[in-house]
């Protein structure tokens, strides 16, 4: 689950090897997790544990599925789809609000203050308000309040608030038919759903995805009752299962993935049984909530203004080129450059250019300076921490040859070019790139289609793309933020400021 939603959310460049990172990562991360919950439980080497979201494991025999309930599935995904989009169009303009006027720190903990009492506050009313009392006796939950009901009674509305919200998720999943009033359900799922939105973009660690779960279940469960009134208590409209696509689909219609949410729900169900649903349930509140806005992790890195390339280039870009997108002038290094202009041009603080394009040094100003390689800023920091420059242009090398190893040893917390001291007379050497540049970088002609140049960088990983005209002159550079600054709107292809770091 945690290779597949990386690599669906976070990701702008897949292959193999990456992969094979994720893999790992999640991997070792799994092995450590077991190994301290061993300790925790008082079993130790038992590496068995299903990890800290666990809703349950469904029964087969009493929780299955006929044809004649996919048409319901897809609906309840139209549903998420629906309450998901209008989650994430309430939370964009609050997060906007948020930008505009809530951006000192003080503000920002006195906002973090306030959404807890109010949770605090809404919760306790909710609780005093309800009058859904449960017999104990047949309950599944584990700690009981009693709070306003008579003896050998629980709360109900107390045991969707009170515990933490993994805990309500399963209750939700797994209490038997009649646990929960209805009225209490619609109430929990409605401010619940305020709450959740509120909540999240605050300046503290909280996310969305268990409580949209929880949202959704809340509401699935509810749509089941309903179900099985409607039904005259059928015995295929459990509440159960349909809390669990009531979930799957809020998820879905919030955060817009498909794939990993589908191996997460069952991960977390420990039953493939429901893979086919799931999936159809997902499908469809992507598809609707698409419709009207973006998912809600795309809204907030749009926010942000970070540089994350989506999958494809805006479908109207067709008629810009490289020559529209691409920054100029460039900063280009001769092949053989004095060191104290390579010095200066590094340390300049108002560029923080990553790669420079290398160009035929040549004494003749007629001659044209065309492109030979490129060169990265980490690449020259490294020659000049090792003095890799000689007096004058026309003698060889004779200092120590660098290694692999000297490039490696460096990464990736590369020094600082201040923390590099040069004498005067090392600032009159010079310093050949030729043999550390890239000779044959990626370039693209300046006609070339926004379209073109995006695959490029989708598929190659890159972080720059030199634009050269007829003549093999560079002309300028494309980065990944020039290409993330374009996105379509409302009123077709719109230009978005991105962050400088």
């Amino acid at each position: 689950g945690g290779v597949l939603f990386s690599l669906e959310e976070g990701a702008s460049f897949w292959n193999q090897f990456l992969t094979w990172r994720i893999f790992f990562a999640s991997m070792i991360s799994t092995f450590t997790l077991n190994s301290v919950l061993s300790v925790y439980h008082g079993n130790a080497w038992d590496l068995s544990s299903p990890g800290l979201i666990n809703f349950g494991r469904f029964d087969n025999e009493k929780m299955g599925y006929t044809i004649q309930e996919i048409p319901i599935f897809i609906f309840m995904g139209v549903v998420g789809g629906i309450l998901g989009a209008l989650f994430n169009a309430l939370n964009y303009w609050l997060t906007m609000f948020r930008i505009r006027y809530i951006h000192r720190p003080c503000l920002q903990v006195v906002e973090a203050m306030l959404v807890a009492a109010v949770t605090a506050t809404v919760g306790f009313v909710m609780i005093y308000c309800s009058r859904d009392c449960q017999p104990i006796q047949g309950s599944t939950v584990a700690y009981p309040l009693q709070l306003f009901c008579a003896d050998g009674e629980y709360n109900s509305m107390a045991t969707a608030f009170f515990n933490t919200p993994e805990k309500s998720v399963v209750n939700l999943f797994h209490d038997p038919p009649g646990s929960y009033n209805p009225m209490t359900l619609g109430l929990f799922t409605l401010m619940y759903f305020f709450l959740a939105c509120w909540t999240y973009g605050l300046t503290v660690s909280a996310g969305v995805f268990i409580p949209s779960l929880l949202i959704g279940a809340a509401w699935g469960r509810l749509f089941g009752i309903s179900l099985s009134y409607l039904s005259k208590g059928s015995i295929w409209a459990d509440p159960g299962k349909y809390a669990l696509m009531g979930a799957a689909a809020q998820l879905g219609g919030i955060v817009r993935m498909t794939l990993s949410l589908t191996v997460i729900m069952m991960e977390a169900t420990g039953n493939v049984t429901y893979g086919f649903p799931i999936m159809l349930v997902l499908m469809t509140a992507k598809i609707v909530g698409d419709y009207f806005v973006e998912g809600l992790y795309d809204m907030h890195i749009q926010l942000q203004s970070v540089p994350f390339l989506h999958w494809e280039a805006p479908v109207t870009s067709h008629s810009l080129t490289a020559r529209e997108v691409m920054s100029t002038p460039v900063t280009c290094l001769r092949r053989i450059e004095r060191v104290g202009t390579v010095v200066d041009i590094l340390s300049d603080t108002s560029s923080n250019h990553n790669g420079f394009p290398v160009v035929e040094s040549s004494p003749d100003a007629t001659q044209v300076a065309g492109l030979r390689g490129l060169i990265l800023r980490s690449q020259l920091i490294v020659l000049l921490k090792h003095k890799v420059f000689v007096e004058r242009a026309n003698l060889s090398l004779v200092q120590r040859r660098l290694k692999l190893k000297d490039f490696r040893d460096a990464y990736p917390r590369f020094p600082p070019i201040q923390s590099i001291h040069f004498s005067q007379d090392e600032r009159e050497c010079m310093i050949d790139l030729s043999e550390f540049m890239n000779p044959s970088p990626y370039t693209v002609p300046q006609e070339a289609s926004l379209p073109r140049v995006f695959k490029l960088f989708r598929a190659l990983g890159l972080r720059h793309l030199v634009v050269v005209d007829n003549r093999n002159e560079v002309v300028g550079m494309v980065t990944r933020k020039d290409l993330a600054r374009y996105r379509l709107g409302k009123e077709g292809l719109e230009e978005l400021s991105l962050a400088q770091t």
